[in-house]
C-alpha cells in the first residue's frame, strides 16, 4: 500500500486542448478517494495518468515515494478495474482472476492461495469454474475485481465500473466494494460521474469541473459547505433549488427577497455566514436543498416568514417521500455554472434566450403524507437554517468575511 500524489499534474493534448490543468491531490495510504465530476471533466484522464495510460504533460505522479511519470505502466504497481470488466471469454473465473500472476510467474502454490481468498471475499467460490458467459453482470464485476485483488497491488485504480449494472445491483455492488476496500485497507481512487456513489463510498471526494479541481473534502462537508455554486449544485440528489435573491436587513436581522416574497434568515445562518453583511441590498444566488423544504401542512406551526408559496406542478410519490415540483414568482439563477449543472443533467432548454424566465421550477422532498396536488398552490416551509449563498458573479459561496471574490 501506499499515497498516491497529483503534483499540480496537467494533461495537454497536441492540439492544445487541456484535459487537466494543474492538479494537485495528496490520496493517502489506504484511503478510498473517488473523483466526481461531469462528464468530460478529466476525472478519467486524471486516473489513466496514475495508471501509465496516459503520458503527463506537467507535473509529477508519485506512487507513494517515488515518481512514476516515466514508468513503464506494468512496472507501477497498481490494479486497474474498467468500466467493460475485460475478462476472457474463454478462460475459467479461475483463470481469469489468476491470469496476472501467472504471467508474474508466481508459484502454482501461491497463486491458488491467493485465488481462492479472493473468491471467499467476492463470493466467487461457487463459480470458480465457470466461464464469463455464465455469469451475472455482478458476478462479472466480481471477477474483474477478483483479479485486481490478487496482485496484492499498492493501490486500485477504479474506472466507472459499477456503470454497466442495473440500478438495484449498482446499490448492491457500491457497498460491496466498499466494504472490501475497507478490509483490505487498499489505497483506492474511483472515478464516478454518478454523485451518489461518491457520496457514499469515498472516504473523500475530488469534484472536478473542465479539468480543475474545485473542491476535495469528506462527502458531508462537500453537502454542508461547498465552496461554489457548480460543487452545490452537483452535489445532491435531486439537485440544489438556484434562485435570485435580494439581501435586506428586517427586524433586527436579515432576510431574503425572491420575486414578491420574502423569508427571514434563521439564527445559525447568520452565526455561519457573517461575509452576507456585506451583501446587504444586493442580489445574491440563494441555494436551497430539496430535503430543507417540506409541505406547511405537515408542520403547521412554522412562522409565515419561514414559507414560501407556489404552485405544484408534478407530484411524484415515492412511498416514504413525496417530490413535489413547485413554482415560484422569483426568476432563477442562470449563470454559467447553472447551465453547464443543468446540461449535466440532460436539461438543455434551461437558460435559452435572452430574457430571463419571472419563475423558478423548485423540487421538495416532502414527508410521505403530504397532500399537496397537482395544479393547486401549497404553502412550503423552508429551513432558513440550511440555506445556501453564492457570490452570482465568482460563483463563490459565501460563508465568512473574506471568503468570498467579486465585494
Amino acid at each position: 500500500m501506499a499515497a498516491v500524489t497529483f503534483d499540480r499534474v496537467s494533461k495537454i493534448y497536441p492540439d492544445g486542448t487541456k484535459a487537466v490543468s494543474e492538479l494537485g491531490i495528496e490520496i493517502q495510504d489506504g484511503e478510498f478517494m473517488v473523483l466526481v465530476g461531469p462528464s468530460g471533466c478529466g476525472k478519467t484522464t486524471a486516473l489513466r495518468m496514475v495508471a501509465g495510460l496516459e503520458e503527463i504533460s506537467e507535473g509529477v505522479v508519485r506512487i507513494g515515494e517515488r515518481v512514476v511519470n516515466h514508468v513503464p505502466s506494468r512496472d507501477r504497481d497498481i490494479a486497474m478495474v474498467f468500466q467493460s470488466y475485460a475478462l476472457y471469454p474463454h478462460l475459467s473465473v479461475y483463470d481469469n482472476i489468476a491470469f496476472g500472476l501467472k504471467l508474474r510467474r508466481e508459484k502454482k502454490d501461491v497463486i491458488d492461495q491467493r485465488v481462492q481468498e479472493a473468491a471467499r471475499i467476492l463470493g466467487l467460490e461457487p463459480f470458480l469454474k465457470r466461464k464469463p458467459r455464465a455469469l451475472s453482470g455482478g458476478q462479472r464485476q466480481r471477477v474483474a475485481m477478483g483479479r485486481a485483488i490478487v496482485r496484492q497491488p499498492q493501490a486500485f485504480l477504479m474506472d466507472e465500473p459499477l456503470s454497466n449494472l442495473d440500478a438495484k445491483l449498482r446499490v448492491q455492488m457500491r457497498a460491496e466494494i466498499a466494504s472490501i476496500q475497507n478490509d483490505l485497507g487498499t489505497t483506492t481512487i474511483y472515478v464516478t460521474h454518478d454523485q451518489i456513489e461518491a457520496m457514499t463510498m469515498g472516504d473523500r471526494v475530488a469534484v472536478m469541473r473542465k479539468g480543475e479541481l474545485q473542491q476535495v473534502d469528506a462527502p458531508q462537508t462537500l453537502y454542508d459547505r461547498p465552496v461554489n455554486l457548480f460543487v452545490g449544485g452537483f452535489i445532491g440528489s435531486p439537485a440544489m433549488n438556484m434562485v435570485e435573491a435580494l439581501l435586506e436587513r428586517a427586524n433586527g436581522g436579515l432576510a431574503v427577497q425572491l420575486g414578491s416574497q420574502r423569508l427571514a434568515l434563521g439564527e445559525e445562518t447568520l452565526a455561519t455566514r457573517s461575509g452576507l453583511d456585506a451583501y446587504v441590498d444586493r442580489q445574491v444566488i440563494l441555494g436551497i436543498r430539496p430535503e430543507d423544504l417540506e409541505d406547511a401542512a405537515l408542520d403547521p406551526d412554522a412562522p409565515a416568514d419561514r414559507r414560501l408559496r407556489g404552485k405544484v406542478q408534478l407530484r411524484e410519490a415515492l412511498g416514504a417521500e413525496i417530490m413535489a415540483h413547485f413554482v415560484v414568482d422569483a426568476p432563477p439563477a442562470l449563470t454559467e455554472d447553472v447551465r453547464e449543472l443543468a446540461q449535466d443533467l440532460g436539461n438543455e432548454r434551461i437558460g435559452r434566450g435572452d430574457e430571463t424566465p419571472a419563475e423558478t421550477m423548485m423540487v421538495g422532498r416532502f414527508g410521505a403524507r403530504s397532500g399537496v396536488r397537482e395544479g393547486e398552490n401549497a404553502d412550503v416551509v423552508v429551513d432558513t437554517n440550511s440555506l445556501h449563498f453564492f457570490d452570482p458573479e465568482s460563483g463563490l459561496a459565501i460563508y465568512d468575511e473574506g471568503t468570498t471574490k467579486g465585494d
